[in-house]
């Protein structure tokens, strides 16, 4: 079998193009431009607000009849299951396979399958896709939207990143988080740090403004979670981390002027090896004055508005 062994299912809107793929650089180290990816790697698909399934392959074959001879040696014990397609939408050049065709099809790879069937409550989730003309078969795992559930929340601000965004940022910074220390200094209403928490980061916050950090702490405590929220600048920041995540202050109660943005980048190469930056404005010079070199960047689209999501080092 290929090393390949994970496929990854996507689905994105036109204005989030560039921003999955940074996120998928991030996760994989290559993109695709396309809504199938594949990888040796194993992501959990509910981190990213774009994956939608991911298909552990147990088989590949040719044609549809050795990929059932392959189906019906897999050793099952009691457990119960069920089978499902995956060819619900156009993969690559594979087009998308009706219904009546998915069933037909999930009903014959069952039939052949050592175990109890079970449609509503089954133990395991196979899944079976035809991609280019080869056909695969192994464990489904479908994505949540978790951060679908984070948008209501005690406090929020216009201007703050939306949920979807800070999750994609948060996976951009610590695409493999176990052992690394995150900061978000600049956290405002703690969207990146609850979604950062949902995926189990290391993550602390701080901000300026003392008021805004009283309604970051409801808000994190909203969802069950709790990290460090400090009232402070990034100044006063003493101790150094593995990354941080700045979303560049921008409205009319918190608008950097460039000489706070060159300090805020300036203080942020002290205390980070790494850095995400999301700013409406473009800062190349302020980044490479700061002693960062951008590794990657995406834009983040919302209708006509702009945001820049830059990696530094």
């Amino acid at each position: 079998m290929s090393p390949q062994k994970f496929i990854y299912l996507y689905a994105r809107h036109r204005d989030d193009e560039d921003l999955c793929r940074l996120e998928m650089r991030s996760f994989f180290g290559f993109d695709s431009l396309t809504n199938v990816l594949f990888s040796s790697l194993q992501v959990e698909p509910s981190r990213s607000p774009f994956m939608k399934e991911r298909l552990d392959v147990l088989f590949k074959a040719e044609s549809w009849d050795k990929l059932i001879q392959q189906a019906a040696s897999l050793e099952m014990g009691e457990e119960t299951f069920k089978v499902v397609s995956l060819n619900t939408r156009p993969l690559n050049s594979t087009p998308k396979m009706e219904l009546v065709d998915r069933r037909k099809l999930e009903r014959e790879i069952g039939l052949q399958m050592n175990g109890e069937p079970d449609l509503n409550h089954p133990e395991d989730v196979f899944g079976f896709a035809v991609i280019d003309g080869h056909w695969y078969f192994g464990k489904y795992v479908e994505s949540e939207s978790v951060w679908r559930h984070h948008q209501n929340k005690p406090h929020s601000y216009s201007t703050a990143l939306s949920t979807r965004l800070a999750r994609t940022v948060a996976n951009i910074a610590a695409p493999n988080p176990e052992g690394v220390k995150v900061i978000d200094p600049c956290c405002g209403i703690g969207n990146v740090l609850v979604e950062a928490l949902s995926m189990g980061f290391d993550i602390v916050g701080s901000d300026i403004n003392p008021l805004v950090t009283s309604h970051t702490s409801e808000n994190i405590a909203y969802f069950g979670y709790a990290c460090e929220v400090k009232p402070r600048p990034i100044a006063d920041i003493t101790k150094t981390y593995d990354v941080a995540i700045i979303d560049m202050p921008y409205n009319i109660f918190s608008k950097a002027s460039p000489g706070d943005q060159q300090d805020i980048l300036v203080q942020a190469r002290r205390i980070a090896k790494k850095v995400v930056v999301v700013t409406i404005d473009t800062i190349d010079d302020m980044i490479e004055k700061a002693g960062f070199t951008i590794v990657d960047r995406c834009e983040a689209k919302k209708s006509v508005f702009v945001r820049q999501v830059l990696v530094c080092e």
